[in-house]
This record gives structure tokens, sequence and C-alpha cells, in this order.
């Protein structure tokens, strides 16, 4: 057994290594222990944890492929650029009053300002993207049914789409799913329709971000796609992503970073009631992709805005087998609180 102060010796050696350095079993194990060190989480959720990497078709879960991966910052860089140290950064993110509330560090409660204060939240989301610590490249790869077994193993879960919509806008109202409406339609027609009656109810929201009207450089979107990017190969597209929290003003009124730019997200899309993760579902309903990406200032592959709910692009149930993965899609976890 690998004493606690030699996991982070070994997270930290092997992350001072180029990317192309280093395997992605090597990666992926230099990330368990910071989620042991700076997380807390136990050994029981890191076994979990990474059983469930072991199982995942072709190994492809992680960081991104190291051999074409290239970090437009380290995590070294990207901390300095603010003033500190990997761990002072780290450390700065940290509020105790919100860690009281929603009983572990790195998140925040999703709430309604109009009419509640923090503690009358009963969901609390993920501060940053999985692995959900600062200074930490989010993991991508990774099918919606995967993200949610993930989620599973820390006592988390998906969030519902109206959870994701209000962290980013900052305010998290009621569920206005419309079950009525597409009860007997099968699952795409159903999401069009869904889609089309949600958006006409927040028309007026368009182009408002997690940070307001959209200003290029302010969230983590600067980076670049691969010249060898050719249909989202794994061989031949990195995942050049930033670290976690590496721009501080991107940051929505409720105190969730990276929703726009980074890693695109999965989240749940329920389609009946009984499919919602807020209600308790395990089965969920179908997969929806939340948010911008890592090359969002100069290739905007579609709309987006806070409350904006997308197409069924590559629709599934979440827990399907073959939910869709690539190379700048990932997810944070939500969690019940009260």
């Amino acid at each position: 057994m690998i004493r606690p102060i030699l996991k982070t010796a070994l997270a930290a050696l092997l992350l001072a290594l180029p990317a192309g350095a280093q395997t992605l079993t090597e990666r992926n194990e230099a990330m368990f222990a910071q989620m042991q060190q700076i997380r807390g989480l136990s050994s029981a959720e890191i076994s979990r944890v990474r059983q469930i990497f072991a199982a995942s078709p072709n190994g492809w879960m992680g960081q991104g492929n190291p051999a074409v991966t290239q970090h437009p910052l380290t995590p070294e860089e990207a901390a300095a650029r603010l003033g500190g140290s990997v761990a002072q950064v780290q450390s700065s993110y940290r509020n105790r009053e919100y860690e009281r509330i929603c009983g572990e560090p790195f998140m925040v409660p999703l709430y309604d300002p109009a009419t509640q204060s923090p503690r009358d939240a009963t969901v609390c989301a993920d501060m940053f993207e999985y692995p959900n610590i600062p200074m930490v490249y989010p993991v991508v790869w990774v099918r919606a049914n995967e993200a949610a077994q993930l989620c599973a193993a820390e006592g988390k879960r998906m969030g519902d789409a109206h959870e994701w919509e209000g962290a980013a806008a900052g305010q998290l109202l009621p569920p206005d799913y419309p079950f009525d409406r597409i009860r007997g339609m099968g699952a795409s027609a159903a999401v069009n329709t869904m889609r089309s009656l949600h958006n006409s109810r927040y028309a007026n929201t368009s182009g408002t971000y997690s940070i307001g009207s959209w200003r290029s450089g302010v969230c983590a979107t600067g980076s670049f796609k691969n010249a060898s990017c050719n249909g989202g190969s794994f061989t031949g597209c990195g995942s050049n992503t930033y670290p976690a929290g590496s721009f501080p003003e991107c940051r929505s009124p409720l105190g969730v970073f990276d929703i726009d730019g980074n890693a695109a997200e999965h989240m749940n899309l329920p389609l009946s009631e009984d499919q919602m993760a807020s209600r308790g579902s395990t089965t969920l309903g179908v997969t929806e992709m939340k948010g911008s990406w890592f090359i969002w200032d100069t290739i905007r592959a579609h709309e987006h805005w806070a409350r904006w709910r997308a197409p069924f692009w590559h629709g599934t149930r979440v827990m399907a087998e073959g939910s869709h993965r690539n190379y700048h899609l990932g997810f944070r976890c939500f969690r019940d609180v009260g």
C-alpha cells in the first residue's frame, strides 16, 4: 500500500513530465492520488473509480491522449498567472461555508437568490469539471453512462438539465419539463418539442452566458484543434484543455467555474418524471451535451447560452453502453444535501 506522502510525490512527479512521456494509465494514477489527497476521497471510493476506468472500452477515458494532447498551460503556469503555487491556488478556491452546506470541498449550493439563501439549497454542483480539482485537467473520452457511474461512486449523481442551466444562469428554478406535451412521443421528437418550448420561454436570455455577455479570453476557450483531428479520432485529436480554474472570471453567478469553455459536459434530459436524477432516478433519460469547449473563441460549433437546450446530438439514453464520447466532452457531478 502506497503511503499518502508517497502518493502525493508520485502525482507531482508524473504531472511534471511532458504529456507525451506518460502513459494514460500513469496520468490517471496521478489524478487518483490527487483526488484522495486534495478532495479527500476514501480508498473505497477510489477503488470504485478505478474499476469504472478499467472497464471503459478501449481504455481511452482520462485527460486526453498523451501522444497528441498539447495543453496550452501546465498547472504550474496557470497557477503562476494567478499569483501563486498550485497548492496556494487550490486552497484559495475553497469556500468553508459552502463546504459546511455541501459536505465536501469544491462544491457550490444551487438556489434561487431572489427568494433563498445558500443554506436553503437542497442540491450542490461540482465547482469544476470532473475530477473537480482546481489546476487539474478535466476528464474526457467519457461516455454518459460512465459519467453517471463515476458520480455514483462518490455518492453523487448526474445533474438534470434544469439544474445545470440554473448553475450556469445563477438562478436554480423549479423544473419546467413539459412531460404532458411529449407523452407517447419517440425520443427524438420529444427532445425537439421540449427544446422548442424551453428555448422559446427563455428567448430573452439569448446571448447570456454564465459570464453574462460573451467576452473572448475570459474563459478557457482560446486553445486550438490539432491539425490531425479529422473526425474526432482518439489518435488524431488532442484534448487541448486548460487546468480547471485557470480563468477566475469564468465563474457563474452561483460560483460554478468553466461551464463555458474547457470541456463540454454530459447532462441528463428527463423525458418523464421517473427519469429525473433530482427525484432519485438511476435509469435516467437521454443525453444532452451542455456548454462550450476549449476552442470556442475560434470555432463556435453551435449556439449556446445559459438556459439554451441543444438538439439531440449523438442522442442515446444516458445509461446506454454506446452513449457518445469524444475528445472535448466531460462532465461534472451534483449532490443532494439536506
